[in-house]
């Protein structure tokens, strides 16, 4: 919900587990209960602007109208639900036929044939060229500011400032190819370039936390 404009398909699993009457029946509620939660979420932000708007000190709570309006703007389009056996390759490829029938109608994305400037793949291969140096650590961190230093060094990026660089991350972070979470304080200043990493950490643990909680306590 924090993308503007977001698609999103549902897709049901494990098909093969229910009868056919099954399926339709949970189909029906699934979508009836994303329904609702969206219906729910509008009501309860209209609630929030509201209250903040007819408070006694509006000015003191500006911060926070605004971040509600932003999320209130935050429109979102639900698909129907795709239902799919995963032990049955040719419904994998259904999904597959599905999902790219629908990145490609540009109704639902307008700008899915837009151009990219140049700089933006300059950049990317920059920041690949980065990661796969060997002065690059294996956890693949870097600091935003040093990033920003290392890819002006290069004679085509040499003009690149801050926030065009923070774009392009914001670009890449969607694609997948870095990981940047610049919502969360802490980590803002902190460009993933080695995201399978992350990931792997991630891993280990919930896997660790995972066997703790199961081991018999003392």
């Amino acid at each position: 919900m924090r993308v503007p404009n977001s698609v999103v398909l549902p897709v049901g699993t494990h098909v093969d587990c229910c009868q056919e009457q099954e399926v339709a029946e949970k189909t029906h509620d699934i979508m009836a209960r994303i329904t609702a939660m969206l219906m729910e979420r509008k009501s309860n932000l209209a609630h929030f602007i509201d209250n903040l708007e007819g408070s006694e000190e509006p000015k003191f709570y500006v911060d926070q109208w605004e971040r509600l309006k932003e999320m209130e703007s935050c429109t979102l389009t639900i698909l129907n639900l795709v239902a799919v056996n995963c032990t049955d390759h040719r419904d994998i490829k259904k999904l597959e036929a599905t999902i790219l029938e629908h990145v490609k109608n540009e109704e639902l994305f307008p700008e899915v044939v837009r151009v990219l400037p140049p700089v933006y793949r300059q950049v990317e291969a920059a920041i690949v060229d980065i990661a796969r140096s060997e002065e690059m650590a294996d956890h693949g961190m870097m600091d935003l500011q040093y990033l920003l230093s290392k890819l002006s060094q290069r004679k085509h990026l040499a003009g690149l400032g801050r926030e065009l660089l923070q774009d392009i991350l914001r670009y890449l972070h969607r694609i997948g190819l870095v990981v940047w979470y610049e919502e969360i304080k802490h980590l803002e200043s902190t460009v993933f370039l080695q995201p399978t990493f992350l990931i792997t950490m991630f891993k280990v643990s919930v896997g660790i936390r995972t066997i703790s909680s199961t081991e018999p306590k003392p």
